[in-house]
């Protein structure tokens, strides 16, 4: 269940956010159109440039409006001084109701099928997902947005099967597009760091309505040729990387035990960057530990008794074989 979620409207509170990134859309190297159905397209790296700060501010649009983003210079690696770094407002309702890329969508059939997982604040609107009652929570507005982590964009039938499922006509949906391999799509998907550790948390059966606080971060990768490297990257960053710290209520026993599960050491795939584990199971997500999708370090405070309880390391020496920096000694 979200907490103090009455009257909030993501989507309502996203829309602004939308508008300034389409009206920055020249300074920030995206390309805006509108097809023909109506519906408006950012492109934020496929036939144009996009960037870091486009990244920073597309990653704020994921979390609903209910999360800030922000760029540092400073981090506990030698070579990887930039990070990511990420505070929720509503943490549960901001990553799991808004940013997780939790909507399957696809159209077609065969070769010319179109897939994409969307991510945002139209999640909520559409609500196609079981979380969404888990949450108790279901969005009411007139505009929607989706971001889709694709290097094509979207079909006219996509478009449609959108707009029906969100109650709303196609010109009243933006959808931004993240290839992976863009700086834009390497920095939202760093910007996940929280979202992640949340997801997990999710799998482990932590009650949702214990999460009162979150903040997290993660260094930047730079971006890879291929797609596989790409993904391997960004994962890698939260994998080997990313820290969290979660303020819950409850026992402090509970909060021990979160603390203790939650990083990524713990998973049996854990060791390898992770291009190299997609590689070994031919691709299939569903064959990977799940409980390898986490952050590296986490500290979980237990309010009631303000104890605080730290697990997990990182690992700067996977981090190089992953962003693969040529560097030497």
């Amino acid at each position: 269940m979200v907490q103090d979620s009455a009257g909030l409207s993501l989507n309502q509170l996203t829309a602004p956010l939308v508008q300034r990134l389409i009206d920055d859309a020249d300074t920030l190297r995206l390309l805006v159109e509108r097809t023909a159905e109506g519906a408006v397209i950012v492109d934020a790296g496929i036939a144009c440039p996009g960037g870091v700060e486009a990244g920073r501010r597309i990653a704020e649009i994921c979390m609903g409006g209910l999360g800030r983003v922000a760029l540092s210079a400073g981090s506990p690696f030698d070579r990887w001084a930039w990070m990511v770094n990420v505070h929720a407002t509503q943490p549960v309702l901001s990553c799991l109701g808004s940013q997780l890329a939790g909507w399957h969508l696809s159209v077609g059939e065969g070769k010319g099928a179109y897939n994409a997982l969307g991510s945002g604040p139209g999640r909520a609107l559409a609500v196609k997902e079981t979380l969404f009652d888990e949450l108790r929570y279901r969005d009411a507005a007139d505009s929607a947005c989706l971001v889709l982590e694709v290097d094509e964009r979207p079909p006219a039938a996509l478009i449609e099967k959108v707009s029906q499922a969100c109650g709303i006509g196609p010109d009243r949906l933006t959808f931004i597009l993240t290839p992976t391999r863009s700086l834009a799509g390497t920095v939202q998907i760093v910007g996940r760091v929280l979202e992640v550790a949340l997801h997990k948390l999710h799998q482990l059966g932590f009650p949702l309505d214990k999460v009162v606080d979150g903040m997290g971060a993660a260094p930047i990768p730079p971006p890879a040729a291929s797609f596989v490297d790409a993904m391997g990257r960004t994962n890698d960053a939260i994998i080997y990387g990313g820290s969290v710290h979660l303020f819950v209520t409850g026992a402090d026993a509970e909060a021990r035990k979160l603390a203790d599960e939650l990083p990524s050491v713990g998973s049996r795939d854990y060791g390898r960057p992770f291009g190299d584990i997609f590689r070994a199971y031919k691709g299939d997500f569903y064959a990977m530990d799940p409980m390898l999708f986490s952050p590296a370090r986490v500290t979980v405070t237990a309010l009631d008794s303000g104890k605080s309880f730290h697990a997990g390391r990182f690992d700067e020496t996977l981090l190089g074989k992953s962003f693969d920096d040529g560097a030497t000694d």
